[in-house]
């Protein structure tokens, strides 16, 4: 099943972006007729046939759809952007594969990177979640100071991965099945002790991902394939 992206397609946009359209034309080479399905990124998932197919814009019809039902819990990871981006880039891409529901980009004490652009991030997200058949593109905020990432949590499960040498829980033995999770991920150069000790004071229980010292990206996907396997049926 080949899925195409049009976020506006609830409020009666019936046809495909440029990238989008160049993709059905010059790479699938679709014609006039041909069946289609299209995703609005919230949890819809249409099908539909091209009316009119051009390289620049597309236009289809919507033969009937169908609605996905969130899951009963949700995935909030905030993580220092890497100094190379395409590290950042790569988390992305496989947190949406395997399931994520918020990327926060964050700025930390320690960060190796202190700007970020988020446009690249999200069409990265939209590539992954047509590839891995998801109907649900996840959130991806601006990037946000630390603080400012504390004081905006909600009733949320609050973990923070982070490295020294004092014996912690392992996440999947931390987090509760069902839960609205937040976990934080720093920079290679790890946390400050002020922005440990500030998490812990405001509720984030210290978590261990692991034996092995995992880079920033990787530790990222790790606790969100974690949070997804404490929650799979069985």
């Amino acid at each position: 099943m080949r899925l195409f992206y049009q976020p506006h397609i609830g409020s009666g946009a019936d046809y495909l972006d440029l990238e989008e359209s160049r993709h059905c034309v010059k790479v699938l080479r679709l014609k006039q007729g041909d069946p289609i399905r299209i995703i609005d990124g919230s949890g819809w998932l249409y099908s539909g046939q091209l009316t009119r197919v051009d390289a620049r814009k597309c236009f289809f019809s919507v033969v009937e759809k169908h609605f996905e039902e969130p899951k009963d819990y949700h995935i909030h990871v905030a993580i220092a952007p890497t100094k190379n981006l395409d590290r950042l880039e790569w988390f992305v891409e496989k947190s949406v594969e395997i399931g994520i529901d918020r990327i926060s980009p964050i700025l930390c004490r320690q960060s190796e990177r202190r700007t970020l652009k988020t446009d690249r991030l999200k069409r990265k997200a939209v590539s992954a979640m047509k590839q891995s058949l998801k109907f649900r593109m996840p959130e991806i905020s601006e990037l946000l100071p630390f603080e400012r990432i504390l004081s905006d949590t909600g009733n949320v499960e609050k973990f923070i991965a982070h490295v020294d040498d004092l014996p912690r829980p392992h996440l999947i033995n931390a987090a509760k099945r069902g839960g609205q999770y937040l976990v934080l991920i720093g920079p290679e150069g790890d946390f400050s002790r002020e922005e440990i000790d500030t998490a812990m004071s405001q509720g984030f229980e210290p978590v261990s991902l692991g034996d092995s010292r995992l880079r920033t990206e990787t530790a990222g996907i790790a606790a969100c394939h974690i949070l997804n396997l404490i929650n799979c049926s069985g």
